[in-house]
């Protein structure tokens, strides 16, 4: 049967149409992530086009990162106030809030996922979890808007009632509203990380005479360790890079100030909150490009540090598949 489908010219044909078919998936796939990668690099070349001229002036890199003495001021301070006169152009306060923000935030989501993650993944029984994870997971697709507007309307009264702050909206409501939209992120893949060590390490485990909780602290989760790492950096990532919750929630007061009870005001909030209002191409817009720039570095260093984070820890715990290019 074969040999007289080959006679009369069949199969090849088959053959031909299957391997065009395959190729134009390829040229297709190629051409998609040809044009996500351009789109990045060409977002960050408009970002830093429009922020050299800033940096290129000589003394603007001063203004920005050093104390200032502006008229009024008793000594030299770090103000954010464009609209002054003078305009006053002091982003430590403003990388100082978001750090903040952002460290809080990690704070209260970093243990309540990873210990969520952990029950999920080695406690419940399997057809539990396939109830409980995607309902876990589907945090992530709230809309940030929505988690400003609760943290806005509930959070800020319930805070205020019960540790008596003196603003209403502060860098802790922002942080727990924040940590609500990043503990999907760090669950997720925190237990993905879990459920996917071998189960062979489990057995052998138990098998010594381990015990269940002393099998998942000294066999489990060092074995998940590159990838807890991994979704940790990725939460801070998504924490620093948030806008709309700390727009609505932070109070937005560029102040210098290490109490999470006081306002705060971040990058991202300030280009989301002036950048409609600057004059293009004036000294304001460039300032605002200026710090998306900053957000694009930190974005790049977090994504280098876990990479070569997860290489070591991977290279730790099986030297044979650490090594690599």
């Amino acid at each position: 049967m074969a040999g007289l489908l080959m006679s009369r010219g069949i199969a090849p044909r088959r053959r031909f149409r299957r391997s065009l078919g395959e190729r134009l998936a390829e040229r297709a796939i190629a051409l998609a992530a040809a044009s996500a990668i351009g789109a990045i690099l060409l977002i960050f070349v408009f970002v830093v086009r429009e922020a050299l001229p800033l940096l290129w002036d000589g003394g603007a890199d001063l203004a920005l990162v050093a104390p200032q003495h502006y008229p009024g001021y008793d000594h030299p301070a770090y103000v954010w106030q464009p609209v002054g006169y003078p305009p006053k152009y002091g982003v430590v306060p403003l990388l100082a809030g978001s750090l903040k923000i952002t460290a809080l935030a990690m704070a209260i989501s970093a243990p309540l996922s990873l210990l969520a993650a952990i029950y999920v993944a080695e406690i419940l029984r399997p057809r539990t979890r396939a109830l409980i994870k995607p309902v876990i997971e589907l945090l992530a697709g709230v809309p940030s808007v929505i988690l400003g507007f609760f943290a806005l309307t509930f959070i800020a009264d319930a805070t205020q009632d019960i540790l008596g702050c003196t603003y209403r909206l502060n860098a802790l409501v922002a942080a727990l509203a924040l940590s609500l939209a990043v503990l999907p992120v760090i669950f997720t893949v925190s237990e993905d990380a879990i459920h996917g060590v071998p189960l062979a390490l489990r057995e052998a485990s138990l098998a010594v005479g381990a015990r269940r909780h002393q099998t998942i602290a000294r066999v489990v989760l060092p074995a998940a360790l590159p990838g807890i790492v991994a979704s940790l950096v990725l939460g801070f990532g998504r924490a620093i890079g948030e806008t709309m919750i700390v727009l609505m929630a932070s109070g937005n007061a560029a102040v210098l100030d290490a109490s999470p009870t006081s306002s705060a005001r971040t990058l991202t909030a300030t280009i989301a909150a002036e950048l409609g209002e600057s004059p293009r191409g004036g000294e304001h817009w460039r300032v605002l490009f200026l710090l998306g720039m900053i957000l694009l570095v930190v974005t790049w260093a977090l994504d280098t540090l876990c990479r070569v984070v997860v290489r070591r820890l991977a290279r730790r715990l099986n030297p044979s598949e650490g090594e690599g290019p």
